[in-house]
């Protein structure tokens, strides 16, 4: 019996398609990265003159035929494992969670550290290995939205440089 490319296959490389595309828009690029270690993509932003700009936009991708959503509709639920959302955590640089709904041809976002960084939370109760994040379903991926994820990039920087040394 020879290997098979599944649904799951498909739909997560048109989920990298549906994003690169965005992002190419606006005159970027995104870099794949080889091992996926959770992390998906690396995206560089130019300034109007073409010089390429400090720092790099990070993107996990998620994909599905069918979103869950809440009973109100206005939130997306997405489970995510504790280690990947620590790793993502303690990123410098934004990471920006992607759940592409491949039915639809359509991906919502989640800035990461923001979500977390406005919200109480504490380290997982007991053993629990997984966590539920709420997307906005307003959050739908396009270029303006690209946009604004260099704009969360240039606010890291500025957080950064504000530290202490």
């Amino acid at each position: 019996m020879r290997k098979r490319r599944t649904r799951e296959h498909v739909i997560a490389d048109l989920s990298v398609n549906h994003v690169e595309r965005w992002i190419l828009r606006c005159g970027w690029t995104a870099e794949r990265t080889r091992h996926d270690y959770g992390i998906d993509l690396f995206v560089e932003t130019y300034n109007s003159e073409g010089e390429v700009q400090n720092g790099r936009i990070v993107f996990q991708l998620k994909a599905t035929d069918s979103l869950k959503r809440s009973a109100d509709g206005t939130v997306i639920l997405v489970r995510l494992e504790w280690r990947d959302l620590l790793f993502w955590l303690n990123e410098p640089l934004p990471v920006i969670l992607i759940l592409y709904n491949a039915r639809e041809d359509r991906a919502h976002w989640l800035y990461v550290q923001d979500y977390f960084r406005t919200r109480q939370w504490t380290e997982r109760a007991g053993r629990a290995t997984t966590v539920t994040v709420h997307i906005p379903a307003g959050n739908v991926l396009d270029e303006a939205a690209v946009r604004l994820f260099a704009h969360f990039r240039d606010e890291s920087w500025n957080r950064t440089e504000e530290q202490p040394q």
